[in-house]
């Protein structure tokens, strides 16, 4: 299950002086005196997806420019790199510096309250899906020609004597491929096919044998395309940090390796909300508050030296303060219902079933 639900029942008994609260003791973040939760920290998960292109030389390829009067064609292998895109994800980590005890007290109603599996308080008196951690997209994408030129070779090709001769008697071929096709889309083969559908197959037969055949000259393009992803945990604000560089041969690469360009994050605290006030309430009612956090936006920059490759604002957690929700909100009398960002801590929502809020 992606949650745990941790479900508090309140007996009372026939007076109201001797409540007591009944605790599922198998359910943890739950003890004797209250539900013990974390409030988040934003982590960033960044995803690089990037495309590795290898390009490999056909058989034939010296007679490419003679016979078929194609130029520039691939005359050794070549690999490049190209990044494609990049994601940033943020979602909430338990903060072990920010770890409180909701406290539960003769007179107030023992809360349903939902944490996450890590301890994360996501909601007050309902229930409350867990959002699920960034998962590795998994990118793992190659692209390539299933063709087999000597599958579409004649006996005459295949039993020439030197490639010289073989490339001679392939580009010939490719004529004549060329030429079925046009006397066919023209209507002035001499077994034209009887419908439309027989038509096209016949076509894409053809176009399958050039595409083969052309290989062995103009060689052939294989295409792989990977994600990398890297987590970052901001602690305060950060320019041109870093992230990893990359190489147009090598693609992905440490930071410390100098074989590649580098890719910088740029992590900047907005400050939108003000600092926390000092001194406030009393150290006793605020061992007993519900404890959420005030995020301040953050602007978040991917970039090369010469593009921008990912940009947003989000909250951060911890470029905010920790704030504290009144007790009377949970007492006999009322039936709020409080909801909580799972990245931030702070709050989402809250609801007053008693006014029908």
């Amino acid at each position: 299950m992606k949650r745990t639900l941790l479900s508090l029942l309140a007996l009372a008994s026939l007076s109201l002086a001797s409540a007591q609260t009944s605790v599922l003791p198998y359910t943890p973040g739950i003890h004797q005196e209250g539900i013990t939760y974390y409030l988040p920290k934003t982590a960033l998960s960044i995803t690089l997806t990037a495309t590795r292109t290898t390009k490999r030389p056909g058989d034939f390829h010296q007679y490419a420019a003679r016979y078929l009067r194609l130029p520039d064609v691939t005359a050794q292998e070549e690999t490049t790199w190209t990044l494609d895109r990049v994601q940033v994800t943020p979602y909430g980590l338990p903060d072990t510096a920010k770890v409180y005890t909701v406290q539960l007290r003769k007179g107030t109603l023992a809360p349903l309250a939902t944490l996450t599996k890590s301890g994360l308080l996501l909601s007050i008196n309902d229930k409350s899906d867990e959002e699920p951690l960034p998962a590795d997209p998994g990118i793992d994408k190659i692209e390539k020609s299933k063709l087999n030129p000597r599958d579409y070779m004649s006996q005459e090709i295949l039993m020439a004597g030197s490639n010289a001769k073989m490339a001679e008697l392939t580009a010939a071929e490719i004529y004549d491929i060329r030429d079925s096709r046009s006397q066919l889309s023209k209507g002035q083969a001499d077994n034209m096919p009887k419908d439309g559908e027989q038509l096209k197959l016949m076509i894409q037969q053809l176009d399958t044998q050039e595409e083969a055949l052309l290989q062995l000259f103009k060689g052939t393009v294989e295409r792989e395309t990977k994600s990398y992803t890297f987590t970052l945990i901001p602690a305060k604000s950060e320019r041109k940090v870093i992230l990893c560089r990359f190489s147009d041969q090598f693609g992905p690469v440490d930071k410390d390796n100098l074989a590649g360009e580098p890719v910088y994050i740029d992590i900047v605290d907005q400050k939108s909300v003000p600092s926390e006030q000092p001194g406030g309430k009393k150290k006793k009612l605020d061992e007993q508050a519900v404890r959420y956090n005030v995020p301040s936006d953050a602007d978040i920059r991917v970039y090369t030296r010469e593009n921008k490759l990912a940009q947003l604002t989000t909250p951060v957690a911890q470029f905010g303060h920790v704030e504290i929700l009144s007790s009377d909100l949970f007492n006999k009398r009322t039936s709020t219902k409080v909801y909580f960002y799972q990245t931030t801590g702070g709050i989402k929502q809250i609801v007053d079933d008693a006014q029908g809020k």
